[in-house]
């Protein structure tokens, strides 16, 4: 395109040719635009373990409203689904987990989601994933002992129509939870602290 046409074109983010040839390129500065910066106080929830809501509002240099304020958006969005504690359930007697790789008949128009969604359902399921390899569902669940998890799975899990089948691993010991070490010392499971 000549002068004459009128047509402004926008800067390159490179500043001029040369620094492209001397790859001097400021990339940061080319994906800004591209990708948005992660939320605060999202970033803040995944990095800063147990803050409350007013250790987050001194950390971030907010006020406790704003927080809570962006809380609430992330709750609205579907992105912040709730808070969970991790608890070491290996040293409950009763306490029964279970891993269950679950073959299921992908639906027309639908694949595996209404079949997933269904089984994701049931109280005993602590959680539901679409995997890839042998089988298309992982799913982890609980119960208060070892003959509950069985009847589950036999009554309830294998019997939906769609379900080829079903292989069930007992988990015997955890030793490591979502990022927690049990048998570690206090010390040691501590994460890195947040600073401003």
């Amino acid at each position: 395109m000549g002068a004459d046409s009128g047509i402004k074109c926008a800067p390159h983010p490179c500043k001029s040719v040369s620094s492209v040839a001397k790859n001097k390129i400021d990339l940061p500065g080319v994906f800004a635009n591209i990708a948005p910066p992660m939320n605060p106080v999202l970033k803040l929830l995944l990095e800063g373990g147990s803050l409350g809501t007013a250790q987050m509002a001194k950390v971030l240099n907010l006020s406790e409203a704003d927080v809570n304020r962006q809380l609430d958006q992330l709750k609205k969005e579907r992105i912040f689904l709730g808070w969970r504690p991790v608890l070491n359930l290996s040293q409950e007697d009763e306490a029964v987990r279970a891993v269950i790789e679950v073959r299921i008949t992908p639906e027309r128009g639908g694949g595996f989601n209404r079949l997933a969604e269904r089984i994701s359902r049931f109280d005993e399921v602590e959680s539901c994933h679409l995997m890839s390899g042998g089988y298309d569902l992982l799913v982890f669940v609980s119960g208060s002992s070892l003959h509950k998890v069985a009847a589950f799975v036999s009554e309830k899990l294998a019997t939906i129509e769609g379900v080829l089948s079903t292989s069930t691993h007992f988990l015997l010991r955890s030793y490591k939870e979502a990022g927690y070490l049990f048998d570690a010392p206090a010390a040691e499971n501590e994460r890195l602290k947040v600073a401003p």
